[in-house]
């Protein structure tokens, strides 16, 4: 007799933005493959009406049909027509994330796939919280610093050195270790994903990487050791990956567009996500490396002012499924 596999767990994100309505879509979208969806389970059975059925457990051990749902809580019409972040909903979003990582943590479901969060939301409700990503690190009980912030796409597969910190900020925060362990994760997931010997590209901090040591010296004291330091460890001393840099991040990038490479090393949130968005809009997909357990998630945020409109577009939360499932058949 044949194993049941697991299925999915999908936190639904802001309650007042796009990604109930993703969840419920992206499961919908996939006939088959299984799903547990957190959130408000009214609202998740309200967006579900003529798409998809529902069946509501009170655990994904529980799950057995296609698509079930957990409730996590009504959060009420106020907050839903808020369009706008709320304490209520910050709660909520994070109760459906908490549930849905324990979930896939027990070995209740393969993998989870993230809805858009606020991190604004769930500020207000008196929690601190820097992103998805930092949170999840957390609850597994992992520093911020063992997890990479990936975003893999079609046409850009980058990684993050740096994530949810102010600018003036982020010099200090490069070190070898950062950008050695960048440089890894980013690899180990496109070999997970079949690259094969994927090419990675380290992007410099400074204007032309430093043009010598005349726009700043991360390069030649920080960024370049971390570089030679990364290619005698696995998978790069064995030739499975290759690894070079610190270039200057405009040509890194445009390297990775013309598929001279495979994936860039980012030393900043923005000089990372910038490029993904624009070269892979849509299709690009946020992936934790590092965790116990697979994570992916759309590359956008809530847009409150998309929500219920109509005209939500489910390219992100297809490709965040797509992912998952690759890395976890």
């Amino acid at each position: 007799m044949t194993a049941r596999r697991l299925p999915l767990a999908i936190s639904a994100g802001d309650p007042a933005g796009v990604g109930p309505e993703l969840a419920v879509r992206g499961a919908a979208s996939c006939p088959d493959d299984s799903f547990v969806l957190y959130g408000d389970a009214r609202q998740l059975e309200a967006l579900a009406a003529g798409v998809v059925k529902l069946c509501r457990v009170a655990s994904a051990k529980e799950a057995r049909e296609r698509v079930s749902v957990i409730d996590c809580g009504a959060v009420g019409r106020a907050v839903l027509e808020a369009h706008a972040p709320t304490e209520v909903g910050g709660r909520a979003q994070l109760r459906a994330l908490d549930a849905a990582a324990e979930a896939v943590a027990d070995g209740a479901a393969r993998a989870l796939v993230t809805g858009p969060t606020s991190k604004e939301a769930i500020s207000l409700s008196g929690v601190p919280f820097s992103g998805q990503t930092e949170h999840l690190a957390r609850l597994a009980g992992l520093g911020a610093d063992e997890v990479t912030m990936l975003f893999l796409g079609p046409r850009l597969s980058t990684g993050l050195v740096t994530t949810h910190h102010a600018l003036r900020d982020v010099p200090g925060r490069i070190t070898e270790e950062r950008v050695m362990r960048t440089a890894r994760h980013l690899a180990q997931a496109l070999l997970a994903l079949g690259r094969q010997a994927p090419r990675i590209v380290v992007a410099g901090l400074n204007p032309h990487a430093g043009e010598g040591g005349l726009f700043g010296d991360e390069e030649a004291r920080v960024i370049g050791p971390a570089v030679t330091a990364a290619r005698s460890v696995e998978p790069f001393v064995d030739g499975r990956a290759s690894l070079e840099g610190p270039i200057g991040a405009e040509t890194a990038f445009r390297w990775a567009a013309d598929g001279r490479v495979d994936g860039v090393v980012a030393m900043t949130h923005d000089q990372g996500t910038i490029a993904a968005k624009l070269l892979d809009w849509g299709a690009s997909v946020n992936v934790t490396w590092g965790l116990p357990f697979v994570r992916t998630s759309v590359d956008h945020g809530v847009a409150y002012d998309a929500a219920r409109s109509g005209e939500v577009s489910v390219n992100g939360i297809d490709a965040a499924i797509a992912a998952a499932r690759a890395l976890v058949p």
